[in-house]
């Protein structure tokens, strides 16, 4: 059996995604790579993803699918996963060949030695097109290095930190336990990914090693502003399936710190939004984040209260039009330090 599944989502991605299968291809017979062609229509992404499949027999696996959106393609490389983890590229990025050479050999001595973990965290690059710095997201002040951990190690992240879909790797397992389906046609659900699983979750295991390389810069891309804006309304059906996931969850028996890291997460998520819709500044914008707040009060009122008066959740509500423009201008200056669009 593999010892790792990593799946790359791919749509009309001829241009890039060889970059990001060669990254993954030293893995060798450890790994087994999933480039799953989500409908392709203007580009050869599907003759790609079988190129590599021929020239690397038993590690790369071509699948073409009918467009489903990019959940939809997580959802298959979940139900097509042999492999004992599971990980997500996006086919627009790619990883460090050596660090993912590291983590491999400790997810076969953890097997090895019958400790297997539900998770496994590294560090992320926000590697920003064009900037002179490159943001790296490390968390070796937050947790453990380098020994199985609980919620309860967990140590404090930075408003400015995330546990992303980059940095987790997941027992597969884990995905088809807390029953894991991902959206169709609907963009932002790798926050979903990295949500809905978290109480499934009791062993952690962290490398302070730079694996992923987050590629941001291309007009196209979803994390752009103005794409950002265009698709609102797909950030706003995530973050109330999030809300939705969170007040479901039945939080009997589980350690205190799951839920505190959810809520945390939801909180950061309710920025993001709100902070982007306050950007767009229509009136239509602003109605959307004061039925997004109202939906949070409506589905979970202690919840609301809780991260509406939060710092995050006051800077996303100021009063007036001045209000809103300073909220504006900390999120551009925050934006412009941390290059996470």
């Amino acid at each position: 059996m593999k010892i790792l599944t990593v799946a790359i989502p791919c749509y009309n991605s001829a241009e890039y995604m060889g970059k990001c299968i060669e990254s993954l291809l030293p893995g060798g017979e450890d790994i087994e790579i999933l480039v799953i062609d989500d409908g392709s229509a203007k580009d050869n992404t599907l003759e790609i993803a079988r190129k590599y499949e021929a020239e690397n027999p038993g590690i790369v696996r071509a699948i073409h699918q009918e467009n489903k959106g990019h959940g939809g393609a997580v959802n298959t490389g979940i139900a097509e996963a042999t492999g004992l983890y599971f990980k997500v590229v996006d086919s627009d990025d790619w990883v460090e060949p050596k660090a993912l050479l590291k983590i491999i050999k400790r997810l076969k001595s953890l097997e090895e030695r019958e400790t297997p973990v539900d998770m496994l965290l590294a560090n992320f690059c926000y590697d920003k097109q064009g900037a002179w710095r490159k943001n790296y997201m490390q968390f070796r002040h937050a947790f453990p290095q380098n020994r199985i951990i609980s919620w309860d190690d967990m140590g404090h992240l930075k408003q400015t930190q995330y546990i992303l879909m980059h940095n987790i790797i997941y027992r597969h397992d884990i995905l088809l336990k807390c029953g894991l389906k991902l959206p169709e046609h609907t963009f932002y659900v790798d926050n979903i990914f990295a949500f809905q699983p978290l109480p499934y979750c009791e062993k952690f295991y962290y490398m302070d090693v730079n694996l992923y390389h987050y590629f941001i810069g291309r007009e196209d891309q979803s994390v752009n502003e103005k794409v950002m804006l265009g698709r609102i309304d797909q950030q706003i059906r995530v973050n109330k399936i999030m809300i939705d996931v969170f007040t479901r969850q039945n939080w009997s028996g589980l350690d205190k710190n799951v839920r505190k890291y959810m809520m945390i997460y939801l909180n950061k998520i309710m920025t993001v939004t709100s902070a982007i819709l306050l950007v767009g500044g229509t009136s239509e914008d602003y109605a959307k984040k004061c039925d997004l707040w109202s939906y949070l009060k409506s589905s979970n009122e202690k919840l609301y209260y809780r991260l509406r008066m939060s710092f995050l959740g006051v800077m996303m509500n100021l009063p007036t039009k001045l209000g809103r423009r300073t909220t504006v201008r900390a999120y551009k200056i925050v934006r412009k330090f941390i290059h996470f669009n």
